[in-house]
């Protein structure tokens, strides 16, 4: 079935996304035990520190302090702040003091508690010091990279699916209009042929009736034409009574289907909006055709139209086997089709002519298993800036 080729999309996006997450988790995992080692590493620093700060205070007259001092200065990045008993400050490193110093302070070392616990620094006296420091500049913004990777990385993917999505729907664009303009060229030479026996037999002793038919029918193949060889080129528009245009196409309907189908319709009289006649007769023959599939020859189909502030609404709804709500939106996408025979170009078409070039929307509004599904249409009654 040509609709699972959305299914087929549909899982390769939820592997994509697997597998964007599990690069993401993985990043975010490896950067986090690195962000713990380095942050273990500056903790046996700074335990290093403080018993270096305690033998330099200490330190006997005369003693060699070069060794100490030289690891005391090699703190250059780590933020330190040492408080005695009595939470006086006694010494800082690698700290910008900003405003009142005292307020400053304080507010820091309630800072660094939050991030390290303090070291104790006890001295043979019996006094003691405690030792705050908080992170460095390197360890802040490896904290930072996870955050900032999957920020990049979904722009990229943001990007990448978008370019893809572009191009994929350029190409569509392109194929299905190469299609339609080359199947209104095929149909033409056909159907100027059968106009031409069309008008040898009406000389010849034939029921009127029948040729009347018969020219009906050629009529529409050339209406047909039309249509196909519309899609691509921006189309004409003029004003006329929706009504009208509705009659007409659900009495060539029902004049064609079998008499197990009704076609029943209410349409609100006086609304007149501007219309591509032979493209918006097709988008109702499609939906009524569409539904008549889905009751399998035998059910009814019904047209509501009816205004509504500035819109037109229009509900066609048919007792048909219905849509799963998973396929709401699929089924408007070209190639979906549950028939064994078609090319699933038909609401894809009918959802171009509606929304590009009558500036309105179409959307499946309700549907239940056995029961039916109901397409709304939505058609702006003033705008008149379509495409």
């Amino acid at each position: 079935m040509k609709g699972d080729i959305y299914s087929i999309e549909k899982r390769m996006r939820i592997i994509f996304i697997v597998v964007l997450a599990v690069i993401v988790f993985s990043s975010t995992y490896f950067t986090n035990r690195l962000v713990k080692n380095l942050s273990d590493e500056e903790k046996n620093r700074m335990e290093i520190l403080a018993e270096a700060t305690r033998y330099l205070i200490e330190a006997k007259e005369n003693e060699d302090l070069s060794f100490v001092m030289k690891i005391i200065s090699m703190n250059t990045t780590i933020p330190v702040i040492i408080i005695d008993e009595n939470d006086n400050l006694v010494n800082s490193r690698n700290i910008k003091v900003k405003g009142d110093e005292d307020k400053f302070f304080k507010e820091k070392i309630q800072e660094f508690k939050t991030k390290n616990l303090p070291i104790e620094i006890s001295f043979t006296t019996g006094e003691k010091q405690y030792f705050y420091y908080g992170d460095s500049l390197l360890l802040i913004q490896l904290s930072y990279f996870p955050l900032v990777q999957l920020i990049i990385i979904v722009v990229f993917c943001a990007v990448v699916l978008y370019a893809l999505l572009s191009t994929k729907k350029a190409e569509q664009n392109q194929v299905w209009v190469g299609l339609s303009r080359e199947t209104a060229h095929q149909l033409g030479t056909p159907i100027s042929s059968l106009l031409a026996w069309v008008e040898i037999l009406k000389s010849e002793d034939i029921d009127p009736k029948l040729m009347e038919e018969m020219s009906k029918d050629v009529n529409r193949l050339s209406v047909i034409a039309e249509r196909f060889s519309k899609i691509g080129s921006k189309p004409d528009f003029e004003k006329f009574d929706l009504g009208e245009v509705l009659d007409n196409a659900l009495n060539y309907m029902r004049n064609r289907v079998s008499q197990k189908v009704k076609i029943n319709s209410y349409i609100e009289p006086g609304i007149v909006l501007p219309l591509n006649v032979p493209l918006f007769e097709w988008v109702i023959e499609n939906l009524c055709k569409n539904a008549i599939d889905a009751m399998e020859g035998d059910g009814k189909i019904d047209v509501n139209v009816w205004r509504e502030g500035n819109e037109v609404l229009m509900d066609i709804k048919d007792s048909g086997r219905g849509v799963p709500k998973s396929r709401f939106k699929t089924i408007f996408n070209p190639g979906y089709t549950t028939k064994k025979r078609g090319w699933g170009l038909g609401l894809s078409l009918v959802k171009r002519i509606i929304e590009e070039y009558h500036g309105g929307k179409i959307f499946v509004k309700s549907s239940e298993a056995n029961k039916g599904t109901t397409f709304r249409i939505i058609l702006p009654l003033i705008n008149n800036d379509l495409r």
